[in-house]
């Protein structure tokens, strides 16, 4: 099959709380900010369209904010002169900046309707969300009233986020630590990776060299040609879904039957026994997928967030409070 132009960019957890769902909800900002969602949609709005990459980029974000002792928007915490965060870990390099400068802008609009109101946690939460349903995924609920974490710790990183490139079984170890069971794994895979992109030094294992011969060898050739300097130019990145990228859809699980999967660990999901019905499944039924994407991701939302006096409401998301006094 003639494979379409892949684009290129230049750009590039869990551990306290027991959650009950009565903690948070759905009308949080009702009195205290009452244009909190629509301030939240036209910022993301504008975003998305000068930057089709955001949708992208943030919902990365969401998943390493999550995946790292909950929902608290630790991630947004930049580095000082005495601190580590979470940022500083290796794995979190290959966020894109996109995702901070939309998490940024929507904060600094609502400090100027409400200040000191919303957490940076829940505007990352329901930008992610708003950025889901624009790009053609689902719409899910997203309960308010998460509170911003007081410390990001680049030690605490480790061993918590999926890596590029590992086995099936690390995979699942990493998901059922987060809660998760292999279906929902599959498909909060999907639902990332059918808009997502990945730097090409994640997948050069796989094209250079000896090609991985589960790779379709036209996607193989295509992407050596466009990484052939990813060694000096860092940057480099695909979309790993190479037939409808930008686009919120069961293509990704679709290219996986093609070996059209640019990640390792993407494509060992089809092989695997225990993933490959879900990857089946999925790509023959787009409702299946969304609807099983969204039950995971109302799951991980709510994920170990903090609330009350286990947090704070950040004046900038990428600080505490403290550190700016």
């Amino acid at each position: 099959m003639a494979l379409p132009w892949i684009l290129l960019l230049l750009f590039s957890s869990l551990a306290s709380v027991s959650f009950t769902q009565s903690t948070l909800t759905l009308d949080y900002y009702a009195k205290t900010c009452p244009k909190f969602e629509e301030i939240v949609r036209d910022v993301v709005l504008q975003k998305q369209q000068q930057f089709p990459v955001a949708a992208a980029a943030t919902l990365s974000l969401f998943f390493h904010d999550c995946a790292v002792d909950g929902c608290d928007a630790s991630v947004l915490i930049k580095p000082t002169a005495f601190t580590k965060p979470e940022l500083e870990h290796d794995i979190n390099h290959s966020l894109a900046g996109d995702g901070f400068d939309l998490i940024s802008r929507i904060k600094t609009a609502l400090e100027l309707a409400c200040p000191g109101v919303v957490s940076c946690a829940d505007i990352l939460a329901t930008a992610t969300r708003n950025l889901v349903v624009m790009t053609g995924g689902p719409h899910y609920k997203v309960p308010l009233g998460r509170k911003d974490s007081l410390v990001s710790q680049a030690s605490s990183v480790e061993g918590k986020l999926p890596r590029a490139n590992e086995t099936i079984d690390q995979m699942i170890k990493t998901f059922q630590g987060l809660g998760f069971n292999i279906q929902e794994m599959v498909a909060l895979v999907g639902g990332g990776h059918t808009i997502g992109f990945a730097h090409c030094k994640e997948f050069a294992n796989r094209i250079f060299g000896t090609p991985d011969p589960t790779m379709n060898p036209k996607l193989a050739e295509r992407l050596r040609g466009m990484c052939a300097n990813y060694t000096t130019n860092t940057d480099m990145a695909a979309f790993l879904d190479v037939i409808t990228p930008g686009t919120f859809d069961n293509m990704f699980f679709k290219n996986l039957m093609k070996g059209l999967g640019v990640l390792g660990s993407d494509q060992l999901l089809l092989s695997d026994p225990r993933t490959r019905p879900f990857v089946e499944k999925y790509a023959n039924d787009s409702q299946a997928f969304s609807i099983d994407f969204a039950h995971a991701m109302e799951k991980l939302n709510i994920y170990q967030v903090k609330i009350g006096n286990q947090g704070e409401v950040r004046r900038r998301c990428d600080a505490v409070n403290t550190a700016q006094m």
